[in-house]
């Protein structure tokens, strides 16, 4: 089963996306800043990462690099 990783710092954001992929074919997991989506991307290697730009200390941008390095 794929796993999507929704990173966003805003609950009501986090819950509209899981709400709109929710399916029993698809994991979600969620991730509220960049610090923990980094921890969680490399411990759950999920197949998708959708992630916020702006967001508090290190913002989507910052995470993608660190993801991509």
């Amino acid at each position: 089963m794929p796993t999507v990783l929704v990173v966003d710092d805003e609950p009501q954001i986090l819950a509209l996306v899981r709400v709109t992929l929710e399916d029993e074919r698809v994991r979600i997991i969620e991730a509220a800043d960049g610090e923990t989506a980094l921890a969680v991307a490399q411990r759950e290697h999920p197949a998708l990462i959708l992630l916020d730009v702006r967001m508090p200390r290190l913002d989507g941008f910052e995470v993608c690099r660190r993801l991509r390095q």
